[in-house]
């Protein structure tokens, strides 16, 4: 059974490499011109070293270059694009059709994003004729479409399993243009969809709770196997601004999905843990989202919502000495002696109790409870550098 690709997403170096550690077998990353303004965007020589470190691994990168382009930009992206096809990244996602037309002076291979809201078999047959070597499929399309287009046309298509999804077509918006002047469509949304609002018929308020219309998050995590089946070639998610904590369990467990189906096909069975985990790490609700045809009420949030902020992930493996036990650490939230906590890695998971803290002096501690604050932990088994741990 041919495996699909996992593609995760990467907001800077220290996120590329965490996301192809933990098991993607590709990265997506922003440079300039693309539609994450407000990321920690690469600059040509991270993408270079981006580039360098995936391919060692026999993985890819691709690059964003998804913005609506403006006549002043021309020159300037026709010159980016001379430079991404230097650095041999393996292709770009691009929306603008004159972007397409410039790579064509290149050797970049070339996928639709999302943003083009590609929906039909047609308009993909037409993308194929000027060169697009895979369509980022619409988010709205649902399991019956992807299994017409598959069926029809030899392209690979690439399809959202996790994230955030945006409340207009296929992220066309322009309410972030209108009320803060931030172009949605040029990486500025300031994600308006998010915001509460008052509802007023003439002038009387109407409702007890402020009025909304901000989607659920997407998670496909039970419909990998239908998705397998149907031939898609890349399997995406969303979130090239989130924590390496929330890329390296969301790949993990993807990751995890994808192999079992795939080596066992006649006994996989889907784990609820798996949802558990997802839940976790995210602070809206999950559903399907378009795949089974849900258009209704139960996609968004309407009065209303709770986010709260994740504080699992309490430290990142530094360092490992064999001979003593003791994990190097970087805390990332609060943790004390005797707490319950999880050592988890691309190829690890084990529980034990903190019995032993200590600082960098080597003086036995209590709490961690600085940012960033480096320590020292004895722990039951061996550990590797970019290993995490959370709370039970």
């Amino acid at each position: 059974m041919k495996k699909p690709e996992l593609l995760a997403p990467a907001g800077d170096l220290e996120r590329l490499k965490i996301a192809l550690l933990y098991g993607a077998d590709a990265v997506y990353i922003g440079g300039a011109f693309n539609l994450r303004a407000n990321a920690d965007n690469f600059k040509l020589e991270e993408i270079k070293e981006g580039v360098e470190y995936a391919h060692k691994l026999n993985k890819k990168v691709y690059v964003t270059v998804n913005i609506a382009l403006h006549n002043k930009e021309y020159e300037k992206v026709e010159n980016y694009l001379k430079k991404l096809d230097k650095i041999n990244v393996d292709a770009i996602i691009v929306s603008d059709p004159v972007i397409i037309e410039m790579a064509k002076q290149t050797n970049l291979e070339v996928h639709l994003s999302t943003q083009a809201s590609t929906l039909n078999k047609e308009a993909i047959e037409f993308w194929k004729k000027e060169n697009v070597s895979r369509i980022v499929l619409a988010r709205e399309c649902t399991k019956e479409d992807i299994i017409d287009i598959k069926n029809n046309i030899d392209i690979e298509l690439e399809v959202f399993i996790h994230g955030a999804m945006c409340a207009s077509y296929s992220g066309r918006c322009v309410l972030s243009n209108f009320l803060t002047n931030r172009d949605s469509n040029r990486g500025g949304c300031s994600q308006i969809c998010r915001w509460d609002f008052n509802l007023y018929d003439d002038k009387h308020l109407e409702g007890e709770k402020p009025f909304t219309f901000c989607t659920k998050d997407l998670s496909m995590a039970k419909h990998i196997p239908e998705l397998i089946d149907m031939k898609v070639d890349s399997l995406k998610i969303e979130g090239r601004m989130r924590s390496i904590y929330y890329i390296a369990t969301v790949v993990k467990v993807y990751r995890t999905l994808i192999d079992n189906y795939c080596h066992n096909k006649e006994k996989y069975a889907y784990n609820l843990k798996y949802e558990s985990i997802l839940r976790r790490v995210a602070n809206r609700d999950s559903i399907t989202q378009f795949f089974d045809g849900n258009f209704g009420k139960d996609v968004q949030y309407y009065n209303g919502r709770q986010e709260i902020t994740n504080q699992d992930f309490l430290g990142l493996v530094l360092d490992y000495d064999e001979k003593t036990n003791l994990a190097k650490l970087e805390q990332r939230n609060y943790f004390k002696k005797g707490d319950k906590v999880e050592i988890f890695g691309p190829d690890k998971s084990f529980n034990f109790i903190i019995e032993n803290i200590y600082d960098e002096e080597k003086n036995e501690i209590e709490i961690v409870r600085h940012p960033k604050q480096i320590v020292y932990l004895k722990v039951p088994k061996k550990v590797s550098v970019n290993d995490m741990m959370k709370i039970c």
